[in-house]
């Protein structure tokens, strides 16, 4: 399993291509195995998989949890497109506020990984989509926040015309309000 694993523009986020093998059958490749990862120098612990199916236009985000129920989370797509999302919230990092986007497929199999300190989100580009996501820590609700995905000073376009949103996510604080009011 030779992965390719690109640096982005945000320190320790990093897009991994997995070695596919198709014929006229389909294809064939290891969704995770973690002899592999280690060799490429990403180890990680993972005790959660989430699986959610979206509707285009759905936005999911920007989530993430604090404290010691911190998540790193590795996201690939099995079924359909999504623009994924990754905002940097380590106060201390030089790319704090920043944001990074990428298009996930199940035609194109690519990963995100985003370690602990990221808010995340993404937008359903296709009909559906299935997205499954793996975790480094279980889900603690009273450890769980969110950043208002139509925050005018992330400037994140998620390529939806309609968003569809959970209410929840609607009322969820600006990025300034957020590290303001903690």
């Amino acid at each position: 399993m030779a992965l390719i694993i690109e640096k982005t523009n945000i320190e320790d986020l990093l897009l991994i291509k997995p070695n596919v093998f198709e014929d006229t059958r389909g294809y064939f490749f290891e969704l995770f195995n973690s002899d592999e990862y280690k060799k490429a120098g990403l180890n990680f612990n993972f005790v959660q998989d989430n699986i959610s199916k979206s509707q285009k236009g759905t936005i999911r985000g920007l989530h993430f949890q604090i404290g010691e129920y911190s998540q790193g989370k590795l996201c690939q797509v099995i079924v359909g497109n999504v623009l994924d999302v990754a905002v940097d919230i380590r106060p201390d990092s030089k790319t704090f506020g920043k944001h990074y986007s990428v298009e996930l497929s199940s035609e194109n199999h690519y990963q995100l990984w985003m370690p602990p300190g990221f808010a995340h989100g993404f937008s359903v580009l296709s009909k559906e989509a299935v997205f499954l996501y793996k975790c480094t820590n279980f889900y603690n609700k009273n450890n769980e926040r969110a950043i208002s995905f139509n925050d005018k000073e992330l400037n994140i376009n998620w390529k939806v015309e309609t968003p569809v949103v959970s209410e929840k996510d609607k009322s969820a604080p600006s990025f300034k309000d957020y590290f303001n009011n903690r």
